[in-house]
């Protein structure tokens, strides 16, 4: 929020009209006691908020409004959420209390608002952004809507980044696309997700994005014509069913189609399925899967399917609950074309996700899809022994997958696991104490590994003993965030039991050197040798690998206090003051200049990351280190999100000064087909003739086919840029793309 003016008469008015536009999207016309009790949030929401402004200049309180509407018109949520919506910020930004709110608002609002009310800043971990984050999901199991409410905040806050700096755009951006648009993909909101990673790209992979957007426009026309030509032979077969049915075709996101071009290292103009084909089918519950296959069988009559791009998700919906049959097929010019096909309630359940799910719940037979995620958020909750960080990468291991597996138990119950998931996990997914004991599992009646790989249509049956206790191997072993949380948990419990000896011997120890605060002495060794943790120097004195008097050796005893024993210091060097913020890296003759937080770069010591090799002009940020001062990474950097996502605080602004005297080192992969000799020398020649230096050539031939990295000295990333369309017009070259 930036300056204090408050809002005016005409802003109050323009205020008003947003507000009276959002309750007219609410899916039910609220009744009197609903529109007072909005009312009466809005009003007090617009009047807490009444000095603050966003970024943009706008008061804030259409950020309040624009989340409400987004619950209303978008996720399909009611009054209730609607009220937390608009009073979302109000505790955190405004002298308003949660026990203001209980007392106008009544208990379940009030824990709404709290659970969506940041942590104070002075809450002690080690990242206020997974503390946070854990604090708003140890809500789901208690009322989702907190969940979807901060999503559709978040929703806004994207929508509208572009009045952020550009270093907080990075920030956020990756901290969506690390948690809220996975998070959005669990609950079924995948217009959501979509939204999501197309905005994320839009801030972290500018070019990229512009570049497929430019030629989305380009050949809209082309797209839309083609659509018409698909869909029309299609109508005839589908009257002929007698059923009321829709048929469309969308455009893939933006995100979807520059993945497939990174993924096959093609151009834009070679991505056939930039759209799919949608069938919806308004009919009964009862009648869906007759009416979806009947569909089907229309489609597949007029094009040729592909039989390996068949999904069904209507015989067995996904864990999210989302159901709809997908299948391509080769239409006109042999074009490949996916076609979805599902009823209205499946389409409103795809597009509001949770919100659309329980509205719906009892119309099938179905066991509710969520119980099973609901069990499996509790148990990783419930470890007291996860730190933020921790919890949120069991979190994400745990429920943000995009492919699954489905297997099941000699019952004949069927368990729903990520892809990659192992008999181990299965185990654990069956129950804690099950995984903890597991001596073997068989598959089919025959023994596998615990880390057996579980596929489609596995039988599965887990063999107990109750002298087998987990190892650290077993981590290794699972890819759930529950199974690993257990065993964690479970190790450091039997670590405490070993360390209950050491513990003992040094508090015996202790009370004999006549310390006054026997616990506070043990915090400072703990404090000085493990990093403050209790539980490894217990465990550690109780296996001797250090003694007590290893411990207690830097300390003297003074008042009956552990105080560190004076150290002399040898005598320092004089410095030049000029030098002593300058950074080793800025010693390279012809270092590039960067602007770090706005203050010369070369004040600084910073260093280029060598995860992501940043180049002149790419987007970049700079990340404090703990211990080797600031790391220059790109934007796409593998390892951005993590940082952004959970060490935000840490992350600064960088920007180039540009130069032309500074070289950075790239690393390019190529590949194509090995014609013989004179490959290495035909891409040596061409990269030569471009002017540019090779630090290093690895290629490597097998059945006609060669890999290659090179690592190149570049001054600029139009350079760079260059260098790849040049090599990539070689003939004997298939893919250039950069490591």
């Amino acid at each position: 929020m930036a300056e204090v003016i408050e809002t005016t008469v005409e802003e109050q008015a323009g205020l008003r009209t947003a507000y009276d536009e959002m309750i007219a999207t609410l899916a039910k016309t609220p009744n009197e006691a609903d529109l007072e009790q909005m009312g009466r949030a809005y009003d007090l929401a617009n009047y807490s908020h009444r000095y603050q402004r966003r970024k943009s200049g706008e008061p804030y309180m259409y950020h309040p409004i624009a989340v409400a509407r987004i619950c209303a018109e978008e996720i399909g949520l009611g009054p209730t959420a609607i009220c937390a919506a608009l009073l979302h910020d109000v505790v955190e930004d405004t002298p308003v209390t949660l026990a203001d709110i209980r007392d106008q608002f009544g208990d379940r609002i009030a824990q709404m608002v709290g659970g969506l009310t940041k942590l104070d800043s002075a809450y002690s971990d080690e990242s206020k952004q997974a503390a946070n984050f854990k604090k708003v999901l140890s809500t789901l199991v208690d009322d989702v809507r907190i969940v979807l409410i901060k999503m559709a905040d978040r929703l806004h806050n994207m929508r509208t980044i572009k009045s952020m700096p550009e270093h907080k755009q990075f920030k956020i951006a990756a901290e969506t696309s690390y948690i809220y648009a996975p998070l959005a993909h669990r609950l079924g909101l995948y217009n959501f997700r979509s939204e999501f990673l197309d905005l994320c790209m839009k801030v972290l992979e500018r070019d990229e994005y512009q570049a497929v957007a430019r030629k989305l426009q380009e050949t809209k026309r082309t797209r839309e014509g083609y659509i018409d030509r698909f869909i029309q032979p299609l109508r005839e077969g589908l009257d002929e069913l007698g059923y009321t049915y829709r048929i469309f075709g969308r455009p893939k996101s933006i995100y979807s189609i520059a993945n497939k071009i990174k993924k096959k290292q093609v151009p834009f103009e070679q991505i056939y399925d930039l759209f799919a084909v949608r069938i919806i089918m308004d009919v009964p519950p009862k009648k869906e899967k007759l009416a979806c296959w009947s569909a089907y069988t229309v489609v597949t009559d007029v094009y040729k399917g592909v039989p390996e791009r068949l999904k069904d998700w209507v015989t067995l919906p996904k864990s999210n609950g989302y159901e709809s049959l997908h299948t391509t097929v080769v239409g006109p010019d042999a074009r490949f074309v996916e076609v979805q096909i599902r009823s209205e309630r499946m389409n409103e359940i795809a597009e509001r996700g949770f919100a659309a799910h329980w509205k719906y719940k009892g119309v099938s037979d179905q066991p509710d899809v969520y119980e099973q995620w609901f069990d499996s958020v509790r148990d990783i909750l419930d470890d007291p022994t996860s730190d933020s960080v921790q919890f949120l990468g069991d979190f994400r291991a745990n429920n943000f997958f995009n492919e699954e597996v489905y297997v099941w138990t000699p019952d004949g119950d069927m368990r729903t696991l990520p892809k990659g998931a192992t008999a181990l996990d299965f185990a654990f997914s069956v129950h804690t104490e099950v995984g903890y004991h597991t001596q073997s599992v068989l598959r089919d009646e025959k023994i596998v590994p615990l880390s057996y790989e579980l596929q489609n249509g596995d039988r599965l049956k887990v063999i107990t003993n109750k002298q087998q206790k987990p190892n650290e191997g077993w981590l290794k072993m699972v890819v759930t965030g529950k199974a690993r949380s257990k065993i964690r948990q479970a190790l450091k419990a039997e670590r405490k039991a070993a360390g209950e000896l050491g513990k003992e011997a040094l508090y015996r120890k202790l009370k004999n050197m006549r310390i006054n605060d026997i616990p506070a002495a043990v915090e400072v060794l703990a404090k000085h040798h493990f990093e403050n943790s209790h539980l490894e120097m217990f465990f550690a004195l109780a296996e001797e690998h250090v003694t007590i008097a290893q411990l207690l050796e830097p300390f003297i005893v003074e008042a009956g206090k552990l105080t560190p024993k004076a150290v002399e210091l040898p005598p320092e060097e004089p410095r030049d003051p000029a030098t002593i913020r300058r950074s080793r890296a800025n010693k390279v003759e012809g270092h590039s200049k960067l602007l770090i937080n706005g203050e010369p770069g070369d004040q600084l010591e910073y260093s280029m990351a060598s995860c992501c090799n940043p180049v002149q002009g790419d987007q970049v940020f700079a990340y404090l280190t703990t211990g080797a001062g600031l790391k220059i990474h790109r934007s796409t950097c593998p390892n951005a999100q993590n940082l952004m996502a959970n060490y935000g605080y840490r992350i600064m602004k960088a920007e180039w000064v540009s130069t032309s005297q500074s070289s950075f080192v790239v690393d390019l992969r190529l590949t194509g087909l090995d014609s013989g000799t004179g490959v290495i020398e035909r891409i040596s020649h061409e990269i030569t003739e471009l002017g540019l230096n090779i630090r290093s050539f690895n290629i490597s031939g097998n059945d006609g086919f060669y890999e290659a990295n090179v690592s190149l000295l570049v001054r600029n990333t139009d350079q760079l840029y260059l260098a790849m369309q040049s090599l990539k017009n070689l003939a004997y070259v298939s893919t250039v793309s950069r490591v």
